[in-house]
């Protein structure tokens, strides 16, 4: 149950007015049917968006969220054009109920001015919750047996340890420049000092054990 409504199945939105939104996700679609399908359900104003439910700036639809007031029902004609998952279809709609405004769907026929409506989205934002909470204790488990079985996780090392090998030979070299050895081993300078901290104090790998001067500017 919301905190902020003592009663999971109270409609909100009934006798204000009833604001559509439609959206074709590509420029060969038209809105003629959805904007058609909106009239007859008897939508004072309606918003519309040319643009992919992917596309987070859908900006007549947050201009449709700007606009409508508490007492308000919002009118899509279809479930699909409103969200760009069940995760994000669900955030718009309990951030409609929290503000009092109603929402209905044409074409599956989902009203949450009604008990029944409301009870339906409800039981879609547990099965949604439900589906993450899998997602994440699978990932976890499977990290878990990865790590079990001794598998590194996480991304590669940008030097292999022979890589680091030759970097420390060559830069006992002081004619080798820290740059010349990088392009060599096909990594950035970064990475070697990385990997080749003492370079960071100002001191270079020698074959007898010695440091000598870091690498002329």
């Amino acid at each position: 149950m919301e905190p902020d409504s003592p009663d999971l199945l109270a409609p909100v939105g009934r006798g204000g007015a009833l604001i559509g939104y439609a959206r074709v996700s590509t420029k060969g679609q038209k809105l003629d049917r959805q904007i058609a399908a909106l009239e007859a359900a008897s939508c004072q104003r309606i918003f519309s968006d040319k643009k992919s439910g992917k596309n987070a700036e859908r900006e007549e639809l947050w201009n449709a969220l700007d606009y409508i007031r508490e007492g308000d029902t919002l009118v899509v004609p279809s479930l699909d054009r409103l969200g760009r998952s069940i995760q994000d279809l669900i955030s718009i709609v309990a951030g409609l109920r929290k503000r009092g405004i109603g929402f209905r769907s044409l074409h599956e026929s989902l009203d949450t001015t009604t008990p029944g409506g409301r009870l339906v989205f409800h039981v879609f934002a547990a099965l949604a919750e439900f589906i993450r909470e899998l997602i994440v204790q699978g990932t976890h488990e499977g990290l878990a047996a990865a790590r079990a079985r001794g598998e590194r996780l996480g991304r590669p090392p940008a030097m292999t340890e022979e890589q680091i090998r030759h970097a420390r030979s060559m830069l006992a070299d002081p004619d080798a420049s820290v740059t010349s050895i990088a392009k060599l081993l096909g990594v950035s300078r970064t990475t070697i000092y990385k990997y080749v901290p003492e370079l960071r104090a100002g001191h270079r790998p020698s074959v007898g054990g010695q440091h000598s001067g870091l690498e002329r500017a």
